[in-house]
């Protein structure tokens, strides 16, 4: 398999490292708008010929479809953050590739009632063009990461093997990770971190369809596992809610996810002051927009692994019947950071969220996964990735919650 990686920060790192012990893959290009960035990682996995570095702007759709037939590529492997996605995507279909992202087309609210109503959906885009994809015989498979990704396929085991009836699909992220140093260092991409987590969140019910509510909206605590223990979670905007009712039957799904009083207070001050806005406005002559002045002010996650100190935790709550009977199961994996850095060199949330692509093209390399079209994680079976997991050395577990 020959992958273009667009996009080679945190999780383009990850899933660059983890590629290279896979013999299957002949070869992946390290493109990206700082070559500088991609060299360094390029040095880091010692081999020029197969992890070849290019210079990539992937707001030029040209320029994608350029390097992908340069180098004959399998899979376009898109790494960046997701207001790229359409001409990544686009690209791919033009020079026949498959189509791998970890964050779906991006969405707008509701113009008049954005608490209640949906507008643009998340990966409206995509699945418009569905048709496009299957009629030529190609895959795009979205939102394989951690979540969405291997929560997804979670929850298509749980339908298959654990419930004969759902009522609810509830995807659970908290996390005990600290990170020294620093009073305020989110450890994923910030720009990514604000789209998700002030936009509307989504929410899924069987008799309503799709809906909105407010940001941070049903506050519960959560009991994670491996010593994490108690998080408040909040109502998040994530794909998952877009993905799982498709190919799931169940009565609700929803997202939540710990963010912490500081993090939810710290991004409503940014939306309070419009430096959330992702549009360019005119300082002083230059246009910049004020999302990427709070990113280049932040420091890089990809650099903070020897900072942080704890473990993540990513996974599918379930809630429904089996034989009759009430169950609640949480399917997830917990990833320590400590390990992930010595194992990888990368810290625990980029390397939890770089394996489930990683295994994705394991599993479309050797005819495990087939299909066309524009499918999510949970349009496939749940077993061959789930048998990986342990092999990539990121094992789930299951907590029966079942009350008495």
């Amino acid at each position: 398999m020959k992958v273009l990686l667009v996009g080679v920060g945190g999780v383009g790192e990850a899933i660059a490292v983890m590629a290279s012990e896979r013999a299957w893959i002949e070869q992946v290009v390290l493109a990206d708008y700082n070559q500088k960035r991609a060299e360094e990682i390029q040095a880091k996995l010692g081999d020029v010929r197969r992890f070849p570095v290019e210079f990539l702007d992937a707001n030029r759709q040209e320029m994608i479809e350029e390097l992908a037939r340069k180098y004959q590529v399998d899979l376009v492997m898109n790494a960046v953050d997701p207001v790229f996605n359409e001409k990544i995507f686009d690209a791919a279909y033009n020079v026949g590739a498959t189509y791998f992202d970890m964050a779906m087309t991006l969405s707008s609210p509701h113009k008049d009632d954005p608490f209640n109503k949906c507008g643009i959906k998340l990966g409206d885009y995509q699945f418009a063009k569905a048709g496009e994809w299957e009629q030529k015989g190609k895959l795009a498979l979205v939102g394989i990461g951690v979540e969405p990704g291997m929560a997804d396929v979670f929850a298509r085991y749980a339908q298959d093997y654990l419930f004969d009836e759902i009522e609810e699909l509830g995807i659970r992220d908290g996390a005990n990770i600290e990170i020294s140093g620093y009073d305020f260092a989110p450890n994923f991409s910030i720009w990514t971190t604000i789209e998700e987590c002030l936009n509307p969140p989504v929410i899924w019910e069987k008799d309503r369809q799709w809906f909105t509510t407010a940001p941070f909206s049903e506050p519960e605590v959560f009991e994670f596992p491996e010593g994490i223990g108690k998080v408040e979670v909040v109502n998040v905007e994530h794909e998952e809610v877009l993905l799982m009712p498709r190919w799931i039957k169940c009565k609700r799904a929803t997202f939540k996810y710990g963010l912490g009083d500081q993090f939810i207070s710290v991004l409503k001050t940014l939306h309070m002051l419009g430096l959330d806005n992702k549009e360019k406005i005119n300082v002083k002559g230059v246009q910049v927009a004020p999302r990427d002045v709070v990113a280049a002010c932040l420091p890089d996650p990809a650099h903070l692994g020897n900072n942080m100190h704890g473990k993540t935790c990513a996974g599918t709550w379930v809630k429904g019947t089996r034989n009759g009977k009430p169950r609640e199961v949480y399917i997830y994996q917990v990833a320590d950071n400590e390990a992930c850095m010595k194992r990888w060199g990368c810290q625990a949330v980029v390397a939890q969220t770089a394996f489930s692509a990683v295994i994705a093209m394991d599993l479309i390399e050797h005819g495990q996964w087939q299909g066309s079209g524009v499918l999510g994680p949970e349009a496939f079976p749940p077993e061959p990735f789930m048998q990986k997991m342990a092999e990539y050395e990121f094992p789930f577990g299951i907590k029966e919650m079942t009350p008495a």
